[in-house]
């Protein structure tokens, strides 16, 4: 409750103001851990509220909340402990979707309707060449995923029935691919939506790192350079956000521990159409990043090596945290979580 009420007194400072600068007195951040009870790497995570949250990793891994993270159900999909659910979109306290990667048959997806008893697995990848690595949602019923390149050009499907079933979008309105360009399966954000017709997805890998976005739920692309480096299969964007159609960030780096990832957060104000770099970015690879509801200019990114709060959208980044988290997310009713290696999981509070 006091993290509600400092970040609600904020955001009216927020609206009526420019954004914060970088000295500005704000809320002092922390995350308070929760035990899962799992040593998965959890880099899927889809909260609902305060009190609903679910998350997805290694080993096949399901893990559903409904008290606020004091305790948390494993409601695995059986039989699949071979696979990485690196992606999770979850509706409700009742309802979700998991996205498991890999080549071949490897890349899966299953949904459940009665919080995870059951399982049906909808979608089984029979292409060798694709790999899928993100999945998002308009909407209850419109959602889309993306693969790694497939014959030169990033392959996407398409559910309208809430992932009961998926069709291969086709590749005619998607840009070529770069030579070794690819997404990054890092976080569940290397796709992601604003509104009810508009999706972005993130690229590395290659020359350069790109934005794709699409403006009628996945038919047709556009492309844009941004500011994050790349030139080698371990760099590139890793993480997208969006507020808006308009207002969005980008995070990335280097994911190589002993490699430095300068220029790791970038920012565009016209729907990813151009992107600038962050004049203070995150100080090291970042793979997760996430707006804050309701504080127009306030956001977080995470990685292995921290986490860190901008107030000033995306401009300037402050280091708030040294815990390792992979992918991170905030609810409408102000409640931000983040999860990542050996089962970690944690909401935002003041410390």
């Amino acid at each position: 409750m006091r993290l509600r009420i400092a970040l609600s007194a904020l955001s009216a400072a927020c609206v009526l103001a420019v954004p914060l600068p970088a000295h500005a007195d704000v809320p002092s951040l922390g995350w308070e851990l929760k035990s899962s009870g799992v040593t998965a790497r959890l880099r899927g995570l889809s909260p609902v509220s305060r009190d609903v949250a679910w998350a997805s990793g290694s080993e096949g891994t399901v893990l559903r909340t409904v008290d606020g993270g004091r305790t948390w159900q494993q409601v695995s999909p059986p039989g699949t402990q071979t696979l990485q659910f690196r992606d999770v979109e979850a509706f409700d306290a009742r309802r979700a979707v998991v996205l498991s990667i890999g080549e071949g048959g490897d890349s899966r997806v299953y949904r459940t309707e009665d919080a995870g008893r059951t399982w049906a697995e909808t979608f089984r990848n029979d292409d060798p060449k694709a790999f899928y690595d993100c999945m998002a949602f308009f909407d209850k019923r419109h959602g889309l995923a993306m693969s790694d390149p497939v014959d030169g050009r990033f392959r996407v499907l398409a559910t309208e029935d809430g992932g009961r079933s998926w069709q291969v979008l086709p590749s005619s309105g998607m840009p070529d691919a770069l030579p070794g360009e690819a997404g990054f399966a890092a976080s569940g954000q290397c796709l992601v939506t604003a509104g009810g017709q508009d999706a972005w997805l993130a690229s590395g890998g290659g020359e350069r790192s790109r934005v794709f976005h699409t403006g009628d739920r996945g038919r047709t692309w556009t492309v844009a350079d941004t500011p994050i480096p790349a030139g080698d299969p371990a760099r590139g964007v890793f993480g997208l956000a969006f507020r808006n159609r308009h207002q969005g960030l980008a995070v990335g780096g280097d994911y190589r521990p002993d490699q430095q990832s300068p220029s790791a957060g970038a920012l565009s104000g016209d729907g990813g159409a151009t992107w600038q770099p962050a004049a203070t970015p995150p100080p090291a690879y970042r793979s997760g990043v996430t707006w804050v509801p309701h504080l127009p200019f306030a956001a977080i990114a995470v990685g292995p090596s921290g986490s860190d709060v901008t107030y000033t959208g995306g401009r300037t980044w402050q280091t708030f945290d040294t815990g390792s988290f992979d992918t991170v997310s905030c609810t409408p009713d102000l409640a931000c979580w983040a999860s990542g290696e050996q089962g970690r999981i944690a909401r935002l509070t003041l410390r």
